[in-house]
């Protein structure tokens, strides 16, 4: 793969929307061209800034007032028709449990969107010159470096006598959230730990795509979504160590 084609592939593969052969050239292309890894990195960076709550406008006060005039003032004649739609969603009801298939699937989509940017993350490490930010396998300047970076700071253990060595962490983004990624390495595989609050993830989730595997498990008052091509039984070695309190 010459860096005209993955550079025409490189946005789909940040948003994981590339099949598993083509993925794979992309990241040997990746692996070999600095060029565009560093094409990559910008994306990514776009993608985050993107979603920078400053970039956010608030409109004044003084203006949201009008608006809630505005819109109070058009009430009573929207008034009908919204009882004809009202009408009409409960017929639909009725009929096939409408109400209960969009809230099903907004649901889906919310999970959904998480478990891709977990699984597009942990790709973009594996291709990236370092899949951390802070390079220590000393949990004692790990733990301070995301002190005032995230709203919470992660339980952060090593578990090198065990076979799975801290390797660092980073800040990454999870949908909307900004959470802490602890990275740990067990011989040549990388396992990244994202850590979020507990009501972040309602059920014990389990995923595979294209041979790496996602996991969420309980840390105490927090949870980790993990993300890794351990097999199974290493995998629930790491699960273990992890979620010991």
């Amino acid at each position: 793969m010459d860096c005209k084609t993955a550079a025409a592939l490189l946005e789909a593969y940040l948003d994981n929307e590339l099949d598993r052969d083509t993925a794979r050239e992309v990241e040997k292309h990746l692996d070999a061209c600095a060029d565009c890894r560093e094409a990559l990195s910008k994306l990514d960076e776009v993608r985050i800034a993107l979603r920078d709550t400053k970039l956010r406008y608030v409109a004044p006060n003084d203006l949201r007032e009008r608006l809630f005039k505005e819109s109070h003032a058009t009430t009573r004649a929207a008034r009908g028709r919204w009882l004809a739609l009202a009408a009409s969603l409960v017929v639909a009801f009725a009929a096939g449990g409408l109400f209960v298939s969009i809230g099903h699937d907004r649901a889906t989509v919310i999970g959904d969107q998480t478990i891709r940017d977990a699984f597009a993350s942990h790709w973009r490490a594996l291709a990236a010159t370092s899949p951390v930010d802070v390079v220590s396998t000393d949990r004692h300047t790990v733990k301070p470096w995301f002190e005032g970076k995230v709203s919470q700071a992660p339980q952060v253990r090593d578990f090198a006598d065990q076979g799975f060595p801290l390797v660092g962490g980073r800040i990454d983004y999870l949908g909307d959230l900004r959470v802490p990624a602890l990275v740990y390495r067990h011989g040549q595989h990388l396992i990244d730990v994202f850590v979020v609050p507990a009501d972040a993830v309602t059920k014990n989730e389990s995923v595979d795509d294209r041979g790496y595997a996602l996991r969420t498990f309980a840390m105490g008052d927090q949870h980790a979504i993990v993300v890794s091509d351990l097999d199974e039984h290493e995998f629930g070695a790491f699960a273990a160590l992890l979620s010991q309190r």
